[in-house]
């Protein structure tokens, strides 16, 4: 039986300082964003993950968002150079930890990525071309992964921080996607399941072992995906969404090996 690891990080005091690009900055109530955190990582356990929990570092106000950190594919791992200065030190915690689990290849200066800006579908990679990645990035993740047999595509999107604010994937042939966001025409072979248009942050779902970890904020898409007959279970994350925060962003999941 496959076993996945989930890396996560806990909430930090100092939260409210994190940074925001596309939302309007609103008090985050510390506890219960902990509170909510703390079900997230129920919900992964419950999913089949071991849940393996990377330090904390409260002078770091984003490091619970800290699949920015890290891309892990099942041959290798690949730490980010974050776009925003400010998170550059979560770095190190997280490379720590991926060491007892693959070997790690960085990202280096002058070249910035954010791991919510790469979708793994299969051997497919795609790569948000946005403000916190660049092309040099784009070209190092190509040089590292596709020697081995993985495809790698930049995406442009718009009106969102990240990629996998815009699409993310529900199997490997098939992806959640806000079609405002990100082109469908872009992911060219996959089955596409648009969000209800109403729910425009609802494209942002985890895939956690055998199960999918979805925001209770968004019903008509979960209602969508329930048609399908796919097993989601709803979690609160309202006070992490504050700090632009989503499922996918929480956790660094991975098989182990």
């Amino acid at each position: 039986m496959t076993k996945f690891v989930a890396l996560t990080r806990a909430v930090s005091d100092s939260i409210a300082d994190c940074q925001l690009t596309h939302v309007v900055r609103k008090p985050i109530d510390l506890n219960r964003a902990r509170l909510q955190h703390s079900a997230y990582e129920r919900a992964l356990e419950a999913a089949g993950c071991e849940v393996v929990r990377v330090d904390a570092d409260h002078d770091l106000p984003d490091a619970v968002f800290v699949e920015d950190a890290a891309v892990v594919l099942p041959e290798l791992a690949i730490l980010t150079r974050p776009g925003a200065r400010s998170r550059r030190p979560e770095i190190a915690a997280v490379a720590g930890v991926l060491g007892r689990y693959r070997q790690v290849f960085p990202i280096e200066s002058p070249s910035t990525i954010d791991g919510g800006d790469v979708l793994v579908a299969g051997r497919h990679v795609f790569i948000g071309r946005t403000s916190r990645t660049d092309g040099t990035a784009i070209a190092k993740v190509r040089s590292i992964l596709e020697p081995i047999g993985y495809r790698v595509q930049p995406v442009r999107v718009s009106g969102c921080l990240h990629l996998k604010s815009a699409v993310t994937a529900l199997a490997d042939d098939r992806l959640l996607i806000n079609p405002a966001w990100a082109r469908p025409e872009l992911f060219d072979g996959f089955d596409l399941v648009e969000i209800d248009a109403d729910e425009p942050h609802a494209a942002n779902v985890v895939r956690a072992g055998t199960r999918l970890i979805y925001p209770d904020a968004f019903p008509k898409t979960r209602k969508r995906l329930e048609a399908l007959g796919l097993e989601v279970d709803a979690v609160d994350v309202s006070e992490l969404a504050k700090a632009e925060g989503a499922v996918t962003c929480c956790s660094v999941i991975f098989e182990s090996a």
